[in-house]
């Protein structure tokens, strides 16, 4: 079959610098080389190795749209191009990048103190030092204001207590950025994983996102310094900003298990004979083949909208909830149509249809899930907040 491609049916290159597409390509090459020959078998044993993470570092994935400490400075576009091709390879892979970029390094770099930056970055950046982000709780998901974990002052140490719950990168993790309740509000912690009191147990028999290590956060009693504590956010406003920038980069990167599945189930159709003529020469599957490239193009240009937005300073919460609602729905979407299109043999690790669809699950969910989005929207349409209503 010598189709277009379903990114190519719009003809949309001419979006992209050069510079943009040589790094779209350099990490398409990285993911072809580095995951793709291996993730069926990190899928299936329900792990991911450590040494991706030091590859990332080498190629400068980590932290990428970040400045100074060893990051590469890039602009938002090609961090979200680099999302779509980490995720083309598996959503965990790019949960890896993005939590330790986007979470944890990001956090650190807006909101701590110059000495934490030299401290954390630049071997965070390298992939040699890990992070993760604890928010989460077990009971506070999308009302992360009621978390229970809470630190209190003693001398001049900080002791935190509590407990995060699905925190991506925990158990592997060499520094945890911890949210707790203060009595002067909401405070960012950077937690050695050494430090005493402090355990990630790791969560287990999962059934999304099985390339990505899943832990639990406990806290007892862990001693901090005084310097311990991001000095520059107080409050909600912290964590929440840091969330932001993640969406952004989910926003890209579903539509790379989206094109990903697409991709197989174009070429599985050209290749399937069903009544002695290729599967893709039904009109059935060449509907559902045209509504879902449809979509893919219609996410991807609304991406590269969010894109420009943000490398002009000019992007609010409000429209990354638009683009993550959409995004993600439409790939989780596209991701079940190929797995109907490739049939019984799209339930086998053999193909990536119903891998991405399973982990799509989770990125529907996590950084906000598509109801919160919704009220997100909501509320700047009508003013009114329905938040708890």
């Amino acid at each position: 079959m010598t189709g277009t491609g379903p990114l190519q049916l719009l003809a949309v290159d001419h979006l992209l610098s050069e510079e943009e597409q040589a790094i779209q390509e350099t990490v398409r090459r990285f993911a072809a080389e580095k995951v793709h020959p291996y993730i069926a078998d990190w899928y299936e044993a329900g792990e991911i190795p450590l040494s991706l993470a030091v590859d990332a570092g080498k190629l400068g994935l980590l932290g990428m749209h970040l400045t100074g400490y060893g990051c590469a400075g890039t602009n938002a576009v090609s961090y979200g191009l680099a999302c779509m091709e980490l995720e083309a390879a598996d959503s965990g892979v790019r949960s890896l990048v993005s939590v330790q970029g986007s979470l944890a390094m990001f956090a650190i770099w807006k909101f701590g103190s110059e000495e934490q930056k030299q401290r954390w970055l630049p071997g965070m950046a390298a992939g040699e030092v890990i992070g993760c982000f604890g928010l989460t709780e077990a009971d506070f998901g999308s009302n992360p204001a009621g978390m229970r974990t809470r630190a209190r002052r003693d001398g001049s140490d900080w002791v935190l207590d509590g407990t995060k719950m699905w925190i991506t990168n925990g158990s592997v993790a060499d520094v945890a950025v911890v949210w707790a309740r203060t009595d002067d509000g909401i405070r960012g912690f950077l937690v050695p994983t050494d430090t005493p009191g402090f355990s990630a147990p790791k969560i287990g028999k999962k059934l999304s996102l099985r390339a990505s290590v899943t832990s639990e956060l406990v806290l007892e009693g862990v001693r901090l310094p005084a310097d311990a504590v991001l000095p520059e956010a107080t409050g909600l406003r912290g964590p929440l900003s840091c969330l932001n920038e993640a969406r952004f980069g989910i926003v890209f990167g579903s539509l790379g298990a989206a094109r990903d599945c697409l991709e197989t189930a174009l070429s599985y159709a050209a290749d399937r004979e069903v009544f002695d003529r290729p599967l893709a020469s039904f009109q059935l599957t060449q509907a559902k083949l045209a509504d879902m490239t449809l979509e893919l193009q219609k996410g991807f240009l609304l991406a590269m909208h969010l894109g420009r937005l943000k490398d002009e300073g000019r992007l609010r919460p409000e429209q990354v909830s638009l683009g993550k609602l959409n995004n993600v729905r439409e790939a989780l979407e596209i991701a079940r149509t190929c797995r109907t299109i490739l049939a019984a043999s799209g339930i086998t690790l053999e193909y990536s249809v119903l891998r991405h669809a399973s982990n799509l699950e989770s990125v529907l969910t996590y950084e906000g899930t598509s109801e919160v989005h919704q009220l997100v929207i909501g509320q700047a349409l009508t003013g009114i907040s329905a938040f708890g209503g």
